[in-house]
């Protein structure tokens, strides 16, 4: 802790617990100078515990577009077009001091790709305690909206939820994993809070970002990526115009997924939908690399072929992509060291 703010906290500690009392009477000079002090402090900032404990307020809440450049760069392999459209839209969003909505983003793709990674990265370029943030809120279907016969309860809830943290922060940020696990129809209860309004019953929703990830729509991408390969091209060369118009109809049509049908994409309420890649041999070793920088070991590329060399690959004789891409690097990993 800096030398500044342990001397102010010591003092707050001081002055609430007490012990000026308890030091009487040494002199009443040092409890008009504490007092001065603590006044001081409060007259730069309003509240003491926005000083020291998570709060809506810049200290807290302020987005890194040079962060989360970088960590797009540096951590995020295989995903030249997903990285593209994050960077451009939380970029262009963050910057805009009023948006005419919320951001809305749906992430789709395999398991493995990235999808929770990258929502990881996006908080921690906007707050502060990044996914430990109290003002970013994770929601998953099987956890939060288990029982299909439920679904009106689950409805009321989500909405008090979005609504009663909206308020408490404009810059809430929420994310739904799970999205092709959750019941048709859920999710449109909160379609007004994503709507072009200025306020809801006093509320404004338009500084929050809303982050949906799915396995809906992967198939999909998988093929596209499939025909690129077929015909010798890179993936490098496959670009957003060769996806998104699929992976929209795709979702919106896929009858297991939570938006199916929704009033989201009818109303063109979703941003943009985000396609994540399969993974090939040469991103594994990335990961495995990676999980070892942030092990703390010494990168070894022997082992980080080993581990990519021993996962399941389709299709079975050309081994092209990984099924499961980086998802269980960290325990194999911890297998073979």
């Amino acid at each position: 802790m800096k030398p500044e703010k342990r001397h102010v906290l010591l003092l707050w500690m001081l002055f609430c617990s007490g012990l000026t009392e308890a030091i009487e009477p040494i002199s009443t000079s040092i409890a008009v100078g504490m007092a001065a002090a603590l006044t001081g402090f409060l007259a730069t900032y309003q509240n003491i515990f926005d000083y020291f404990h998570e709060c809506c307020r810049p200290e807290w809440i302020s987005f890194n577009a040079t962060g989360l450049k970088v960590d797009l760069e540096r951590k995020l392999f295989g995903q030249h077009i997903a990285s593209r459209i994050i960077l451009k839209a939380v970029n262009g969003f963050m910057s805009n001091s009023n948006p005419k909505k919320p951001l809305v983003l749906s992430l789709h793709g395999w398991t493995g790709t990235g999808k929770n990674f990258v929502s990881k990265l996006i908080a921690e370029n906007i707050f502060r305690e990044g996914m430990n943030s109290s003002f970013v809120h994770v929601f998953t279907s099987e956890l939060h909206f288990p029982h299909k016969g439920e679904i009106e309860t689950y409805k009321s809830q989500l909405q008090q939820w979005v609504k009663g943290n909206v308020t408490n922060c404009a810059h809430s940020m929420f994310i739904f994993d799970e999205m092709d696990k959750m019941h048709p129809g859920l999710i449109d209860s909160i379609k007004p809070y994503l709507d072009y309004y200025d306020k809801l019953d006093g509320v404004s929703y338009r500084k929050a970002m809303f982050i949906f990830l799915s396995n809906a729509g992967g198939d999909g991408i998988i093929k596209t990526a499939l025909e690129f390969w077929k015909l010798g091209h890179n993936r490098e060369e496959i670009g957003l115009k060769d996806l998104e118009d699929s992976l929209s109809v795709s979702v919106f049509n896929d009858k297991n997924s939570g938006l199916w049908h929704t009033s989201l994409i009818d109303k063109h309420l979703v941003d943009y939908f985000v396609p994540f890649l399969p993974l090939e041999h040469k991103h594994i070793i990335q990961c495995v690399l990676a999980e070892m920088k942030e092990k703390r070991l010494q990168p070894n590329l022997d082992i980080a072929h080993q581990v990519a060399t021993d996962l399941v690959y389709f299709p079975k004789l050309d081994r092209v992509y990984a099924v499961k891409g980086c998802k269980t690097i960290a325990s194999k990993l911890d297998y073979y060291l």
